[in-house]
Order: structure tokens, then C-alpha cells, then sequence
């Protein structure tokens, strides 16, 4: 299954994961990133199979994507970070929505065989249950209205073009080399700075955290099993976690006693108590499973250097 894939976002938290995946699994990677978010050493690639574009860049996109010729694409490139997104909604929109435009009319344009593009958890409404593929959506959120334009973006593509397209909805990811200041890191670089009190904002609302490690083999194995047509799977662990539940966490790998205090500036105004997938669908496709728990991440990131 070997061939010239381009990984847009490579050089970001899941896609420099994703191309370190794709590399043992015997693929000639190239990424395509701007470094807005990205930083340019997590991409594990050399310097001939690095673009650096913006994919808001219509020639330029089409330009890079002339010059690899990929036979598959994974469009991972985008604005996730929430309160980024709602802070610059029309940043967001011009890169999750017009950016996915110009990355899509290019894949058409070199008639590579496959695409994967990157949705989230944040195209469902807020439910107290495990959400499958199944339910309908309702994003609360601008970053959440742009992933599920992104999604009608690659559903329309494939009727055009007849292109095998897939969507992932990303889950809550953690691992090494985050770059934003998601709750997960920014646990891990106060306590890695020294701090034992906490300053976190929501504490009770659960999220299914999954490790990029599992989410770059998912990736890899819907390459595999998903050959034609179109299809939109969910990507997470399939156990959710309180704040409180990840920071306990971090206290049995540490050994320590951590305190946790809130921080008024931090607390989000409107918030979800429950995102957890129901991942069956993925399982049965691809007989993925996933290998990392919670403490089994958290005590790789209490053995790294604060990178942001």
C-alpha cells in the first residue's frame, strides 16, 4: 500500500504523529504546513518534502500539490484551538472552510486516490451519552460549524469527483509535542515547572482523551480498510475523564499530591459535562484497537521538556 502521501497540518500536535506513523509504514510522506500553529521540527520529514503554504494560498496549494503528486492526502491543517476560534471566527472560517476548499479542488486536480480530512467531536450537540456517527449534529461552538461545513465540503467532493473520502471526528487527543494550550499540556507544564497547586478552570465536565499514537494508527488502518466510496468514523478512546480524573492521573505517575484551585479566567461560560464516543464503528472496520490508557500517557509527558 505504499505510495507519496502529503499530510496538510504535518507539522502540528497529530500530524507531525501521523507522518511519524505513515514513515514506518513505508510511505514517501511530504508535508504542507504554514507554521501559524506548527512548529517546523516536528515535522519528520527533510527539507525537500517540507511546503511551507498557506493553505488559504489557492496556487500555492495547487502549486505544492503539482509538485508532490500524491496518490493520498490527509488533510489535517486547520484552527482548532476553541477559544482561538471564537475569539477570530472569520480566521477560523477562511482556513477550516475556505482553506478545505482550495486543499480539495487541488486533490481533484491531481487525482490522488484517496483523501482523509479532519473533522471533531464538536460537529454533535451536547448529549450525556456516548455519541456515534449516527446521531445527528448541532455544533455549539464556531470551530465546531466550521468542521461540519468541512464535512458537507468533502461529501459533495467525492460526488463530484468519485474519489474515496474519509472523515474523522478527532476526540479529545493528548501525547507529545502539543501546540496549544489544551487542558492536558497545560497540566503537564505547570507541574513540570515546579507547581503542586493547580490553576485550572471547569473541573467536572468529562472528555475522551486519546492518545496520538492510537489516533495516527487509526488513521493509518481506515487507509486500508476504506478503498471507495465515502464514510465518517469517530476517533477516540471510548472512556471519558473528569478533570479531576486526568490530574489524579498525573498524581500516581508523579507520586505527589497535587491541589487544584480554579482560576475564574479560565472557566469556560457555556460547556459541555459529557463528549465521549462510541468508537464500535471504527473497531469493526478496521479491528483497531486502541493500546494507551490515560496513566500510561501522562507518565511520557512527565518525562518531557516544556515545549511550548
Amino acid at each position: 500500500m505504499a505510495g507519496t502521501v502529503l499530510v496538510t497540518g504535518g507539522a502540528g500536535f497529530i500530524g507531525s504523529a501521523l507522518c511519524s506513523h505513515l514513515i514506518s509504514e513505508g510511505f514517501e510522506v511530504h508535508v504542507l504546513d504554514d507554521l501559524s500553529f506548527g512548529r517546523r521540527h516536528l515535522a519528520p520529514v527533510p527539507e525537500d518534502r517540507f511546503h511551507r503554504v498557506d493553505i488559504r494560498d489557492r496556487e500555492a496549494v495547487f502549486a505544492a500539490f503539482e509538485k508532490v503528486s500524491p496518490t493520498r492526502v490527509l488533510h489535517l491543517a486547520a484552527i482548532h484551538f476553541i477559544p482561538y476560534c471564537n475569539e477570530h471566527p472569520v480566521e477560523a472560517s477562511e482556513i477550516n472552510i475556505c482553506g478545505t476548499i482550495n486543499v480539495l479542488d487541488a486533490c481533484e486536480r491531481v487525482q490522488c486516490q484517496q483523501v482523509f480530512v479532519a473533522s471533531t467531536a464538536a460537529v454533535y450537540p451536547i448529549l450525556d451519552r456516548a455519541v456515534s456517527e449516527t446521531d445527528a449534529t448541532g455544533p455549539m461552538d464556531i470551530y465546531g460549524i466550521t468542521k461540519l461545513a468541512t464535512e458537507k465540503l468533502v461529501s459533495e467532493f467525492h460526488l463530484r469527483t468519485g474519489i474515496c473520502s474519509i472523515v474523522g471526528r478527532f476526540f479529545n487527543a493528548f501525547g507529545p509535542n502539543e501546540t496549544n494550550p489544551h487542558l492536558i499540556p497545560e497540566i503537564q507544564q505547570q507541574i513540570l515547572r515546579g507547581a503542586r497547586v493547580l490553576k485550572l478552570g471547569n473541573l467536572e465536565p468529562k472528555r475522551d482523551f486519546i492518545h496520538t499514537e492510537d489516533m495516527s494508527r487509526a488513521m493509518g488502518a481506515l487507509l486500508r480498510t476504506c478503498t471507495e466510496g465515502y464514510d465518517v468514523f469517530n476517533i477516540g478512546r471510548g472512556i471519558e475523564y473528569s478533570v479531576r480524573e486526568v490530574v489524579q492521573a498525573f498524581e500516581r505517575q508523579l507520586g505527589e499530591a497535587i491541589t487544584i484551585e480554579v482560576d475564574p479566567a479560565r472557566v469556560r461560560k457555556v460547556e459541555r459535562m459529557h463528549l465521549l464516543a462510541d468508537v464500535e464503528k471504527l473497531k469493526q472496520r478496521t479491528g483497531w484497537e486502541p493500546r494507551w490508557g490515560i496513566d500510561e500517557g501522562v507518565a511520557t509527558l512527565l518525562k518531557e521538556n516544556v515545549a511550548l
